[in-house]
């Protein structure tokens, strides 16, 4: 079975690219991030046709999260217990959630895209929310973990955080003045994976990124970052055989500012034969 997640920045505009992709690499289901637009608004007619059943999580026209799969999806959640909301000059634990999360299970795997917020500044409000947001990820994930230890558990998406240095190739975040890099983001990321869950892509590829700006040639200098992952928990990552990450598909016409991430995952009984990647 292959999984994969790709911040998709906008579906309407980028559905063939995305379709075509599907279909080419031979994807089983694939969470995308940012698909802006609300459900009656996704192009769900090209996806069906390729052989795709769809559930989809957007309030208006920006964040939005979805799932894509040629398998049944079942017990759909659009956020996770403790989630957080955010509203701009709005304080207090009564502020509306955004679209950031959208839970599925599919043949015994419970599967979220996440679409973690950017926190835009040290200082902004919106920092704070993104801590408080992987605060809530972090319990939410403990307790499913502890409630069932065997659970085939993944969270796929747009972490908005650079864990080490390596994975920190853009020359205008700077240590102690940007987002994405600061120890408090990088200590809310290592404390969610020793909620239960580790990147199962990392050990497979221990290089490259997933993220470019579109600004100042960052693609072609190859000024990236790495901030989009698949956390697994135990039982998940043991059924992990190949990883890669499409830097192709930065290339080309109107790509996404981000590329797909893949898992290749070998289900009980399952006779797999497709190509290892490369």
């Amino acid at each position: 079975m292959r999984i994969a997640t790709w911040n998709v920045n906008s579906i309407r505009t980028r559905v063939g690219r995305v379709v075509d992709w599907l279909v080419r690499e031979d994807i089983d289901v694939l969470a995308m991030q940012e698909i802006k637009c609300k459900p009656e608004q996704f192009p769900a007619e090209a996806f069906e046709e390729a052989g795709y059943e769809l559930a989809v999580h957007g309030l208006n026209q920006w964040n939005g999260v979805a799932f894509a799969s040629r398998h049944p999806m079942t017990d759909v959640s659009t956020s996770f217990a403790g989630m957080p909301g955010f509203q701009k000059g709005l304080e207090g634990p009564d502020q509306p959630q955004e679209a950031r999360a959208l839970g599925v299970t599919v043949n015994e795997q419970r599967l979220w895209s996440l679409y973690v917020p950017n926190g835009r500044a040290l200082g902004d409000p919106h920092y704070t929310y993104k801590l408080d947001w992987y605060a809530a990820l972090t319990e939410h994930t403990r307790a499913e973990l502890a409630a069932n230890p065997e659970l085939a558990l993944a969270l796929m998406g747009d972490f908005n955080v650079a864990p080490f240095d390596a994975d920190m190739g853009d020359p205008s975040f700077v240590p102690g003045a940007s987002t994405h890099i600061s120890p408090a983001e990088r200590a809310a990321f290592a404390t969610l994976e020793a909620a239960g869950v580790s990147d199962v892509v990392r050990p497979l590829v221990p290089e490259g990124y997933t993220f470019w700006d579109y600004k100042a040639l960052r693609f072609p200098r190859n000024e990236g970052m790495r901030i989009d992952f698949i956390l697994g928990s135990p039982a998940f990552a043991d059924a992990v055989t190949d990883a890669a990450i499409h830097r192709e598909e930065r290339k080309g016409d109107a790509p996404s500012d981000h590329v797909p991430v893949v898992v290749d995952v070998e289900l009980e009984g399952d006779d797999d034969d497709r190509p290892m990647f490369y």
